[in-house]
């Protein structure tokens, strides 16, 4: 899968350009729906990731791009849920995230913060 991160708001996927955050499950792309997180954005001083968001369990390893400078905050029960489910998450920032889905190939999951 080639990804690349274009600037602030835009990162590119197989050549189609996205500004919004993505979640890709077994390659296929889609836009990350997290109007459940955003309960507990004055928590964090920002839509965090939390488990009431449809997330790609389906795999061994989800990569989770935190943003350009990698502030995406990451909720505690993420962590948990994947620990349960024998998922290794890699969390780093949305530049390194595109690296390591160059090298994975098509069946990876990943979602993918595209500003901060």
């Amino acid at each position: 899968m080639k990804a690349k991160l274009i600037e602030f708001g835009q990162i590119e996927i197989d050549g189609e350009r996205y500004d919004f955050d993505l979640v890709i499950e077994n390659g296929v792309v889609r836009k990350r729906r997290k109007k459940a997180s955003k309960v507990y954005r004055e928590r964090y001083d920002h839509t965090p990731l939390s488990v009431a968001e449809d997330i790609p369990w389906n795999g061994k390893r989800l990569i989770i791009g935190m943003g350009i400078e990698g502030k995406l905050p990451i909720m505690p029960e993420v962590y948990k849920e994947a620990e349960r489910r024998g998922v290794e998450i890699v969390a780093v920032r949305t530049e390194d995230a595109c690296l390591l889905l160059r090298r994975a190939g098509k069946e990876v999951n990943a979602i993918l913060h595209v500003t901060c």
